[in-house]
């Protein structure tokens, strides 16, 4: 059985670090290929990070909170998989591909070893390290897990082994650690990006596994209840592996996001108090609400009483950091103008009300966002010059429409869209509006969901303000910004009355949309809200 150490994998973003949120497994724990190993914050999305191999957890090298360069080993497992073929059952030693200077600038893992030399076998196998006798070997090159394109070499007699099954397609041997002899495994192949199952395949996977692991924890409990005191504990055993259990703050043995098990502690509510509504027992943010609210314990922690605390200090890392960095970017490139209008809004909550009513959109979420997103695709196809790119040499007119919506999220502000929502019927737009913010709100939004934007809106209604000046997502051209929609006094047919208004503001970059684009857009999503009948046209 060999040692193997998994480095901290770029996940296909071009990421340089990222911070551990919640490991999935734990010492002594039984891993199979593609299960799920730790959640991982990037600057752009909670990513789960799976196994590309099997074997037994021996070490959590990395605590929970805490924040890691790409390369840097993670997680210890032996393995049996990776000492397959190999004399005295040692892993099978690889040769690195010469790096990049784009992969020679990122933290780098261990040297990799350079393969026995056999003239005989080497000359015929052009993927195998070169194996020209020389007194010394060469220094290996040294790279990231992640981007090390890497071959098997096989001794001179006997035939080149086949990769064993329990490692996962992509997956590789990429060195091996000085210090500790572990082998280092992560994702890389020469030709092609990492083989790995599909987000939803994956996800049905964790929640399986996590399902086990609560059932093998409670088994566990009762058998130490009954067990003789002098043992050793779970943290003695923890600790003379060199490293930090896992959290405890909530209960382990239930099935929760991240970002639940974080609203849960900031209520004061235990998990294993909460009944679950979810998909296979999983708790949702709505358990966690409705269990506080029955407990009396709905609290605001976030303005502890005068005195409690001084000061407190708040990292700037993940998406916070990418949050600052795109918003000061946007702010001091484009030349930002805006424009804001009155709308009288009254026909769209009757519209509203009746799509409510409707049995086609029975069990659909519908909002005046609805109304307001709907009127967006409709003014962009009139004034196309607003759903574009800038670059520095030429401007991007899209010909479709990937409709941003900013999310306020636990993690932060982020814009995902919609892709292709011109194509959209209002029932489709309505599911995908509905999804996008079930998504958003979990923590689970993708980096593809938030790239190739092309237009946005921001909703700040929501929290009781009429208007603002939405800054520009990175990369567009325009943003809309949705007030509240409330009774004020309107003036009709030269009298005064209650009506429903809302003010509807907007901000442009003026190297692209000049001022009467910029007037005819924002009159006429003004013209869909004050008459929905518009969209029939």
């Amino acid at each position: 059985m060999a040692t193997a150490e998994f480095p901290l994998p770029d996940v296909g973003e071009g990421l340089t670090e990222a911070e551990i949120v919640q490991w999935r497994v734990a010492i002594g724990d039984e891993i199979a290929v593609d299960q799920v190993l730790v959640e991982i914050e990037t600057a752009k999305s909670l990513v789960e990070l799976p196994s590309p191999f099997s074997g037994t957890v021996t070490g959590l090298l990395v605590a929970e909170g805490d924040t890691v360069e790409v390369g840097r080993p993670i997680i210890r497992v032996d393995s049996d998989a990776l000492a397959g073929g190999q004399p005295g059952g040692a892993a099978p030693v690889v040769a690195a591909a010469p790096a990049s200077p784009e992969v020679a600038s990122t933290p780098a893992v261990a040297p990799v070893a350079p393969a026995p030399a056999a003239p005989t076998a080497a000359a015929s196998e052009p993927t195998v390290a070169p194996a020209a006798p020389a007194p010394a070997a060469a220094p290996a090159v040294a790279a990231p897990a992640a981007q090390v394109p890497v071959a098997p070499a096989a001794p001179a007699a006997a035939a080149q082994p086949v990769a064993p099954t329990s490692v996962a397609d992509g997956a590789a041997v990429v060195g091996t650690d000085e210090t500790s002899g572990a082998v280092l495994v992560g994702y890389g192949s020469a030709t092609s990006a990492p083989s790995r199952r599909k987000p939803g395949a994956r996800r049905a996977a964790a929640l399986a596994a996590e399902a086990s692991r609560a059932s093998s924890a409670d088994a566990a409990a009762r058998a130490e209840a009954s067990a003789d005191p002098g043992e050793d504990s779970t943290a003695d055993a923890v600790a003379s592996q060199g490293t930090r259990p896992r959290k405890q703050s909530v209960a382990t043995n239930v099935l929760a996001k991240p970002p639940i098990r974080k609203l849960a502690r900031d209520l004061g509510v235990e998990l294993s108090e909460i009944v679950a509504t979810g998909l296979s027992g999983e708790i949702t943010r709505d358990d966690v609400i409705r269990h506080a609210k029955q407990a009396s314990v709905f609290r605001n922690i976030e303005t502890p009483e005068w005195g409690e605390v001084r000061s407190e200090t708040i990292p700037v890392k993940g998406v916070r950091k990418a949050i600052a960095t795109a918003m000061t970017t946007s702010a001091f490139t484009a030349p930002h103008v805006s424009l804001f209008v009155d709308v009288d809004a009254t026909h769209t909550m009757e519209f509203v009300k009746r799509l409510k009513a409707s049995p086609t959109f029975a069990g659909v979420k519908v909002s005046p966002l609805l109304i307001v997103a709907k009127a967006v695709i409709w003014a962009v196809r009139r004034n196309r010059s607003v759903n574009s790119t800038w670059t520095d040499s030429e401007i991007i007119v899209h010909h479709f429409v990937n409709l941003g919506i900013a999310a306020a999220t636990p993690r932060g502000l982020i814009v995902p869209n919609i892709k292709d929502a011109q194509d959209m019927s209002l029932l489709e737009l309505a599911q995908a509006l509905e999804q996008l913010t079930i998504t958003a709100r979990d923590g689970k939004t993708t980096p593809a969901q938030m790239a190739n934007g092309t237009v946005s809106i921001t909703n700040i209604g929501v929290f009781g303000m009429d208007t603002g000046t939405p800054i520009l997502n990175p990369g567009e051209v325009a943003i809309v910004a949705m007030g509240t929609i409330k009774p004020k006094p309107w003036v009709v047919d030269g009298e005064v009355r209650s009506r429903m208004v809302t003010t509807i503001g907007a901000s442009f970059d003026h190297r692209v949309v000049d001022g009467d684009v910029a007037s005819r857009f924002v009159h006429d999503v003004a013209s869909v809200l004050e008459e929905p009948a518009l969209l029939l046209d």
